[in-house]
């Protein structure tokens, strides 16, 4: 088996990119309320910040910042994998069972990366809250509600109408 090797750095931000197994659902947005919840569970017992996140119906994306004393993001994936996973099996949600009787909801791996510098993560930042016009979800990222884009906005970091034509040939930074 290939061993992945993780970054791990007190105090850093992380951008990640985490996909349900199926492709095709919607679990994550159809329910989102749940998805909340297992974050809310998460940061309970392990606190982290979100900075930035956009959830679209099969994956998200999002930046973490851990705490001064914290590197494990994987124990934290897991809580709000496993978290959300059992919230989907008590509304009987039918999730298959790979062959070793593990629910196969999320795909096992995600995709990390330690944010170096500020630049990065604008970068990041950019490439988040246009990820669902990217995918053709929306034609303008004020209009994807699943988004920190709107705090953003909110705390006049970026204006309503961010995100045209230009932008997207600076957003070539991460692939999914």
């Amino acid at each position: 088996m290939v061993q992945y090797r993780r970054n791990r750095v007190e105090g850093a931000s992380y951008y990640f990119t985490v996909n349900l197994n199926d492709r095709s659902k919607d679990y994550l947005t159809r329910y989102i309320h749940d998805l909340r919840h297992s974050f809310r569970v998460c940061r309970a017992s392990m606190p982290f910040t979100i900075d930035v996140t956009v959830i679209l119906p099969e994956h998200l994306h999002c930046i973490w910042t851990l705490p001064d004393d914290g590197s494990n993001y994987s124990a934290r994936w897991r809580k709000v994998k496993t978290t959300f996973t059992q919230r989907l099996i008590q509304q009987n949600i039918n999730i298959s069972k790979d062959r070793h009787g593990q629910y196969n909801l999320w795909q096992r791996r995600y995709w990390e990366r330690t944010i170096r510098n500020d630049k990065e993560f604008s970068a990041y930042v950019d490439y988040i809250h246009y990820n669902p016009v990217k995918h053709g979800y929306v034609s303008k990222v004020q209009d994807w509600k699943y988004s920190s884009f709107h705090r953003f906005v909110r705390e006049g970091k970026l204006s309503r109408d961010w995100g045209g034509e230009n932008l997207t040939n600076t957003l070539g930074l991460v692939g999914e």
